[in-house]
């Protein structure tokens, strides 16, 4: 970067401290009870707003459970974009699930504990990002629309008037993560946060690192990489990959509608999988109930709205793992809980569990050269891939890893292997590192990481990522 071109850039963070850090008026809340929940929280939950703008983000905040004074804080934003945080809280991460039988039974879903959450070592802000997305609104119709650089940036402000309302945070390690499409947002946060430290913004956050599941991060390698997926997982043909490679020339998203040969190659390769649930290829496809339904199914707003299911199935004790997001919206749309949660009234009308109104435009591509960029600093990035998912396969992550490796002359320091949770694989992992400042770990996880809750997740979280 030019001299002159870095100067204004530090003078505008500078310029975007004075503007938006202002001195800070504690927006948390602590919620001590939640309806479906027996008994008082067995943790600390906040919940609370912070103004960016326009924008009024809402969050839910839960302190360590460990030791908060030495823990990591992860600020977590779940994909989308327009799905709420709580999906992760709640569904992957957090120290909440929903008891599936007792919910059953009617009335309001119930709660309950879960053990193997990520706050048993880590201090976690759950962001709902960005404006549109779950309890998060704008004060004026103009602040509705954004787009991924608006969305990181206000991520961004959020976070240091964050931290400067809880600055016993500020000595503690800090990442930055999220998964799915949250891929994009979270690298770009993370470069706003080291020029932040570069400039001198204050408060200064303690980076240490990234990390980032099953993440979208380019719109070509993502998609292009799912016939080689396919042929890898044998749920296409040798016959059709390679008459896909040979005349599509392993180019399948910018087709030449004249290109006849490779456009029946891609059409046999989608016979074949048309059938599958690209979330967990190994598990039931199944299908919408009701229309309206698919705001509760969908991790991430790129996905097949017919993909789901909340209807009973066709076949007799066929089991669909997200006939629970229903639970979601029935809970969230309860008035106290609500109230409980210190929700804003009137502020929220109908609250979705993935928002498919908000304004939003796709303005980063790839993040592939922020990755690499990336790697001149001191961070860890940690990088994790469900290994039967093909909504972002690990054939496009391995691929844009190894693009980065090459580029930025990384250098492989634990080759592959498998990693283990109580004598079983858990999956398998690579490690590369820059000049033993820089390190990047890839894994992969036996389980959909967006769809089964394990305590193989808690444990890669914690070796692989908070102490590796």
């Amino acid at each position: 970067m030019s001299t002159p071109k870095k100067l204004t850039q530090i003078i505008s963070l500078l310029l975007l401290a004075v503007a938006f850090f202002p001195a800070p008026s504690y927006s948390g809340k602590t919620v001590d009870y939640l309806p479906g929940f027996s008994g008082k929280l067995p943790f600390d939950l906040q919940t609370g707003y912070i103004e960016v703008g326009d924008s009024e983000l809402f969050y839910y905040f839960v302190e360590s459970e460990g030791n908060p004074k030495q823990d990591p804080l992860l600020l977590w934003l779940t994909g989308g974009p327009g799905c709420s945080s709580w999906n992760s809280l709640v569904y992957e991460i957090g120290p909440l699930e929903f008891d599936l039988d007792a919910s059953l039974e009617g009335g309001l879903p119930q709660l309950r504990s879960y053990e193997h959450s990520w706050t048993k070592s880590a201090s976690i802000i759950f962001l709902d990002s960005p404006v549109g997305t779950g309890f998060s609104y704008s004060t004026t119709p103009e602040g509705w629309p954004t787009s991924d650089t608006e969305a990181s940036n206000e991520a961004y402000q959020f976070l240091m008037q964050w931290v400067a309302e809880n600055p016993q945070y500020l000595d503690v390690p800090f990442y930055v993560g999220g998964d799915g499409y949250s891929g994009i947002i979270v690298p770009l946060i993370t470069k706003l946060v080291v020029e932040g430290n570069e400039a001198g913004v204050q408060p200064r956050l303690n980076l240490k690192g990234y990390l980032v599941g099953s993440p979208n991060t380019d719109d070509f390698i993502d998609s292009n990489s799912k016939v080689e997926f396919a042929h890898r997982m044998a749920l296409i043909s040798d016959i059709t990959y390679n008459n896909a490679k040979k005349y599509c020339k392993k180019n399948y998203v910018d087709v030449d509608p004249d290109n006849t040969q490779c456009i029946l190659a891609l059409d046999d390769y989608e016979r074949c999988v048309r059938g599958i649930w690209p979330n967990q290829i190994l598990e039931p496809k199944c299908t919408l109930g009701r229309p309206q339904d698919d705001r509760w199914t969908r991790r991430s707003l790129q996905e097949d709205p017919n993909e789901f299911i909340l209807s009973v199935p066709q076949v007799s004790n066929l089991w669909c793992r997200n006939f629970n997001y229903g639970l979601s919206d029935s809970w969230a749309n309860d008035e106290a809980v609500q109230d409980a949660l210190h929700v804003r009234k009137g502020t929220v009308n109908q609250w979705s569990r993935c928002n498919q109104t908000i304004s939003y435009t796709k303005d980063q591509p790839s993040v592939v050269q922020v990755h690499q960029n990336l790697t001149n600093y001191n961070l860890r990035l940690l990088v994790y891939s469900g290994d039967r998912d093909m909504v972002v396969t690990f054939v496009g992550v391995v691929q844009w890893i190894k693009s980065i490796k090459n580029s930025a002359n990384l250098t492989l320091s634990d080759k592959w292997r498998p990693w283990f949770v109580e004598g079983q694989v858990g999956g398998y992992t690579r490690k590369y590192e820059k000049n033993s400042d820089y390190f990047l770990t890839y894994a992969t996880v036996k389980v959909k990481i967006y769809y089964l809750r394990f305590k193989l997740i808690f444990a890669l979280s914690v070796l692989v990522c908070f102490i590796m």
